[in-house]
């Protein structure tokens, strides 16, 4: 398949399973998944609620770990990892954005992206500058001392985004981004993710149901009770057809 110019895999999965609870009702929510990121994309991955969707993008991100397969971040494979080395690589090469937005209500907009650099250990003189720049980046350059309480949905989505940016992590994963948008916001949000997709040094993946967001897409990833049902890249010419592997 295409990729990019000067793409490569930022994140690899390979045969990864997952289970949930125990004996005897235990489910298999995971079968083994393979799966790669390139940089310079936006990948989303779709399918039905129950499939699996968000177990995934936590595995992805490092914040749980499969009962089988592996998984690499950024070139580190997370095997022998513990909690603390699980969260060292998510801080520094993981960038989350969720679908309730998750902002500070009692920091400004500034002050709620430079939480973000704290916790990836960036902080002193140049990190109100580096969060200034990631508001900037979105669009909100002009809001960086407003409060959550005093911005609209839209707005709080994308202080979300440069929290995610802060730090210029690898990979991005989005949680149903545009859920909590009206139409106009969500494509303005997907707008601005396909746009931080083309950084040749970083991926970006959005879980969504939105069919709004399938043209901003430069690959789209389909998931079905826990396995890879296909892939396609619907902005080739002659857009491939489904297909049953998904790297």
């Amino acid at each position: 398949m295409s990729h990019p110019a000067n793409s490569k895999v930022i994140l690899e999965a390979e045969g990864i399973v997952k289970i949930l609870g125990t004996a005897p009702t235990q489910v298999t929510v995971l079968k083994n998944i393979d799966l790669q990121l390139h940089t310079g994309e936006l990948t989303l991955l779709m399918g039905p609620s129950g499939s699996g969707k968000t177990t995934l993008l936590s595995i992805l991100g490092c914040i749980l770990t499969p009962n089988e397969g592996r998984l690499s971040v950024a070139g580190h494979a997370t095997a022998n990892m513990n909690a603390e080395g699980l969260a060292n690589l998510r801080r520094k090469h993981v960038g989350f954005i969720f679908q309730g937005y998750n902002l500070v209500p009692t920091l400004t907009a500034v002050e709620n992206v430079m939480l973000a650099l704290d916790l990836r250990d960036q902080s002193g003189p140049n990190a109100y500058d580096d969060a200034a720049e990631a508001l900037e980046a979105v669009g909100l350059g002009h809001r960086i001392n407003a409060s959550p309480s005093k911005m609209s949905g839209g707005e709080k989505q994308r202080v979300a985004i440069a929290r995610a940016l802060a730090g210029s992590p690898s990979v991005i994963l989005a949680d149903e981004p545009t859920a909590a948008l009206d139409a106009e916001n969500g494509l303005a949000v997907m707008d601005l993710l396909s746009r931080v997709a083309q950084d040749t040094n970083r991926a970006v993946l959005a879980v969504t149901h939105d069919h709004r967001t399938l043209k901003f897409a430069d690959r789209i990833i389909r998931i079905d009770d826990g396995r890879i049902a296909g892939s396609e890249r619907p902005k080739l010419a002659g857009a491939q057809p489904m297909q049953a592997e998904a790297h």
